[in-house]
């Protein structure tokens, strides 16, 4: 009887995967950080709509007759804006309120331009550069407060 031999081979390393397809976890990678993008635009979109939404009414409300309409209109918009900050913000008057309208960003309310929302709506004439510090003044302002910022 004769033996037979077994011819022995050496082991074979397999190939390499291939780089493509890529492996199912990467995938599920590449939808999650797809989808994370997809609601960061959707969140950046919507804030920018309603910022531009809120500089419009902003300046819807500018665009009175008046001088004095026009600072009774900044005056009211800034007040309903406090509300979303202070609920009772709204009720404040004088001094107290162009403080809060200065928070804690500055005296442009209580020592600058927009000491005009307290006795403006009742001048007959404001003179149109003071009108426009103040405009700028209660704009800035106007868009912390609806964004829920002191």
């Amino acid at each position: 009887m004769a033996l037979a031999t077994l011819v022995l081979r050496d082991v074979h390393v397999p190939a390499a995967p291939p780089l493509w397809p890529p492996a199912p976890g990467w995938w599920l990678v590449a939808g999650v950080v797809l989808l994370a993008c997809a609601v960061w635009a959707a969140w950046a979109w919507r804030r920018k709509r309603r910022l531009r939404t809120w500089q419009r009414w902003f300046d819807a409300a500018q665009a009175g007759p008046g001088s004095a309409q026009q600072v009774a209109a900044m005056s009211e918009l800034l007040r309903r804006a406090a509300r979303r900050v202070e609920p009772q913000a709204d009720r404040l008057q004088g001094e107290a309120w162009l403080r809060f309208l200065d928070g804690n960003k500055g005296t442009a309310f209580s020592q600058g331009p927009g000491r005009l929302l307290l006795e403006g709506g009742y001048r007959r004439d404001v003179d149109a550069g003071e009108l426009q510090a103040a405009a700028e003044v209660a704009r800035a302002r106007f868009l912390e407060l609806m964004a829920g910022r002191r």
